[in-house]
């Protein structure tokens, strides 16, 4: 067998890594941008819903620090905190330990739509996932372990 036969029979084995890893992307990244417009759409925009969702996990950030988080501009960073400010879902407020930095903050309000919005995405998911089979259920519980420990979670 020639060296081309064997590369060719290498991109074509669904099991070898680089396959794999080109699937796997694929999959994951369209299933991701699914979610993220499922749900949020109506109420806050995709952006908006990741602010909510680190502000959330991590606590109270500033500007630069969540536009830096998400890699973009600080223009852009503020824009999506304006319109979260002016729908309730953050407070900002000076920095305590830089007066002229600007500190952003969930609020209730800004919890409660990001509650929403993901029982939003999961029940999205969860009708997809009712409609296959159990063995493929089964699957995508083992692919989905895996996944996690692949990416140090």
């Amino acid at each position: 067998m020639s060296p081309t036969q064997t590369q060719n029979q290498a991109t074509t084995d669904p099991t070898a890594p680089d396959t794999l890893a080109i699937d796997l992307r694929t999959a994951v990244m369209r299933t991701s941008r699914r979610l993220r417009v499922e749900a949020t759409g109506e109420i806050i925009t995709p952006g908006q819903y990741t602010v909510l969702a680190l502000l959330n996990g991590s606590g109270p950030s500033t500007l630069r620090a969540l536009a830096e988080s998400e890699h973009v501009q600080a223009p852009s960073m503020t824009r999506i905190v304006n319109a979260l400010a002016d729908q309730g879902f953050v407070t900002r407020s000076a920095n305590p330990d830089d007066g002229r930095q600007v500190r952003v903050e969930i609020t209730g309000a800004g919890r409660k739509v990001l509650v929403e919005a993901r029982s939003q995405r999961t029940a999205w998911l969860a009708q997809r996932v009712a409609g296959l089979s159990e063995e493929d259920r089964l699957t995508l519980s083992r692919a989905a372990r895996i996944m996690q420990e692949m990416s140090g979670k």
